[in-house]
């Protein structure tokens, strides 16, 4: 019986949520649509009120009396200002206006000057914050830009929102009162509250999302109810019917459907009808095939993973042995296959490679790639070079192969403390050799038959040697002749692209990153051969680093910097390099006897380490000195004249820009300072 997975929602249910979900989204988009066009409006009608107040207060009041309001009465505002009836008659006007509208916070007229606002009348009458002569700052830039442009004879009337620190967002319009000579001598203005506009736009939102609401309410309603009818109903009886003949197929529950649509739901039920009876037969066919295929589908999986398990898979392989690094995969094209390779220290000094491809594929293939791995592992850990290991194991595999199988092997021994090797290759694919800082190349020679191919045959060998940096790839035949759809092979210049793209990376990224290409090469066309590839960087001979203990004084420094030379003088590399090490080790040593047990003595340890992937040394200071970190001090600013700069810090900003990689450490009462030089 099949197996629910969660709990199951009804699709009637699914429907009605997805229909509300629809409406919600409607209402959204309509707010989103109507609120910027509603506040427009809102913000235009207001805007049209507003100036209709301000130019009818500008046509009211006699533009040539205005400015005599605020002239004080004998020239001291302290008697106050000149009023008379007419004073008293505009603010009258002023304020039954205001009151009678409800959208102005305050409807007032002043004169504007180049830095404040002087007013005459104002009507908002609570607690009078602008009584006459009230000279008001600009609070900012825009509102006196605002009012100087109104203040002239003809401006566009155009409302400006200002923020103001008392009142908050404000519409301001302004209109110029005009003296009998035609010239603008104050304005009049009203300031209405953005929120009140605001407030009317949500209103309005709210007003038009209802009546939307109420439609889709009705449209859910209709829409759910017709196609709960037409189409969830007969879904779910097909539905119902369908779990039972899967908890019993014998059973036939579809001939008994009542599902009349006249549509393709029908049709789907007919459909499920005629499935049913040849999904029986299908059944009883397949059976029977079934068995016999999980048979073998078991031991071929048994047989893949007994390959995998006989090659070397876990990485890094030898992780406590520094003179080199490798990677290798193996890709069969079928559950198994006839590549293999390998790789295992004979002795402490010596490391042999395996690379081979078996002729065929599938299952014989693999049981002679473990004959032939395990021959040539046994027979090499017993001594010789390449061409009598080789010799020994054609000779074990010609005994009754009468299948004519052979294979292809690359075998080669390195003598880890010098870099220097052995090969031979027996029929195999070229390999590929890169020294430090070049790229790949192909390294092409004669080679001997396949191993297994004649019962007598004579395997040569060739001599090679590997530098610190350098690499070695090599791989089967899987490799250049991965083929497209179009039958159009990867081959080895591809190859070598590949391994160019970062010819310095680590060998797992050189295999991933060809293996990578290749895939993207061939697409989705079948895998025809199995890939296989193995890469080796040559690290060189470790070298362990050393020490010198020294009393932490200035006379000691010659010995330091001879024990520091007697490392640097193994690079080849330029004489700057070197240089720059010996300038940072004597600005740190100096500092050192300076400073670090000032008034008393101590002692200062030197350790000294060089690598050689990539050729670098890294110097270490060691002093139980007062602490103190160097690397914290601020660099000097090189851009002022040396006069102009601060005295110190640039030794250690000296060694800073010199070195690769500086570092501080202060651990168990030792300052550890570390210096570190890529010698390119």
């Amino acid at each position: 019986m099949m197996k629910q997975r969660g709990k199951q929602r009804p699709l009637g249910r699914k429907l009605l949520v997805g229909l509300a979900l629809f409406g919600f989204l409607i209402m959204v988009m309509a707010t989103y649509i109507v609120a910027p066009l509603d506040y427009r409006a809102e913000m235009s009608e207001y805007s049209r009120l507003a100036f209709c107040y301000t130019r009818t207060a500008a046509e009211f009041i006699d533009g040539d009396r205005v400015l005599d309001y605020l002239k004080p009465i004998d020239g001291d505002s302290r008697k106050g200002y000149y009023t008379d009836d007419y004073y008293d008659d505009v603010m009258k006007f002023l304020a039954s206006t205001q009151k009678e509208c409800k959208l102005m916070s305050s409807y007032y007229v002043g004169v504007p000057y180049e830095d404040h606002f002087t007013y005459v009348w104002d009507a908002y009458t609570e607690d009078q914050p602008c009584p006459r002569g009230y000279s008001e700052e600009y609070d900012s830039d825009a509102k006196k830009l605002v009012v100087a442009y109104c203040f002239k004879k003809d401006p566009e009337e155009k409302i400006t929102i200002i923020h103001d620190e008392t009142w908050g967002d404000i519409a301001c319009a302004y209109s110029p009162i005009f003296n009998s000579d035609g010239e603008p001598v104050a304005l009049a203005g009203v300031d209405i509250p953005i929120q009140d506009i605001i407030n009317a736009t949500i209103i309005n939102i709210l007003i038009t999302d209802s009546i939307i609401l109420a439609l889709t309410l009705i449209a859910i309603t209709l829409g759910y109810g017709f196609i709960k009818r037409r189409v969830v109903q007969p879904i779910g009886i097909l539905n119902a019917a369908s779990k039972e003949m899967v908890e019993d197929i014998d059973h036939d529950r579809f001939s008994d459907l009542n599902i009349h649509t006249h549509d393709e739901l029908e049709e789907l039920a007919n459909s499920f009808g005629k499935m049913r009876s040849d999904l029986c037969d299908y059944i009883a066919r397949l059976s029977s095939v079934t068995a016999e295929k999980e048979r073998i589908s078991t031991e071929l999986n048994i047989a893949t993973q007994i390959q995998a398990d006989m090659l070397p898979r876990d990485f890094p392989a030898f992780p406590e042995r520094k003179e080199f690094d490798l990677y290798a995969s193996m890709d069969p094209a079928k559950e198994v296959g006839g590549d293999f390779y390998d790789f295992f220290l004979i002795d402490d000094n010596h490391l042999a490679l395996v690379m081979a491809d078996v002729s065929g594929k599938g299952v014989p293939a693999a049981l002679f790639m473990a004959n032939a791995k395990s021959l040539i592992k046994n027979r090499a850990q017993i001594g010789g070079g390449p061409a009598e290991i080789l010799d020994y194991v054609n000779e074990k595999l010609c005994e009754g192969n009468k299948l004519q199988y052979f294979v292809t092997v690359w075998l080669a021994i390195i003598d880890l403390s010098t870099g220097k090797g052995v090969a031979a290759n027996a029929g195999h694919e070229h390999p590929a050799l890169r020294r430090a800082d070049g790229d790949f190349e192909l390294v092409i020679y004669p080679h001997s038959p396949g191993v297994a191919m004649f019962d007598e045959i004579l395997f040569t060998e060739h001599s090679f040697e590997l530098y610190p940096g350098d690499a070695l790839f090599v791989y089967t035949d899987g490799v250049p002749e991965a083929a497209d759809n179009e039958n159009v092979l990867f081959d080895t210049d591809r190859m070598l692209k590949a391994l160019n793209k970062d010819p310095g990376a680590e060998p797992e990224t050189l295999v991933r990153t060809v293996r990578s290409e290749i895939d993207r090469f061939v697409g989705d066309a079948p895998q025809f051969d199995d890939i296989t590839m193995l890469a080796l960087r040559y690290n060189g001979a470790a070298k362990s680093a050393e020490e010198l203990t020294v009393d932490a004084v200035s006379e000691n420094f010659d010995r330091v910097l001879d024990f520091v030379d007697s490392f640097l003088n193994g690079f080849d590399c330029p004489q700057e390099n070197k240089n720059q090490v010996r300038i940072a080790v004597e600005e740190l040593f100096v500092n050192i006897a300076s400073y670090a047990y000032s008034p008393e003595t101590g002692t200062v340890t030197v350790r000294v380490k060089t690598e050689t992937s990539p050729p670098s040394v890294t110097v270490t200071f060691i002093d139980e000195g007062v602490p103190f970190n160097p690397l914290n001090r601020q660099d000097p600013d090189i851009t002022l004249h040396p006069l102009e700069r601060q005295i110190g810090g640039m030794g250690i900003f000296t060694v800073k820009t010199m070195m690769d990689e500086t570092e501080y450490e202060y651990r168990d009462g030792k300052n550890m300072m570390t210096i570190k030089k890529i010698m390119k």
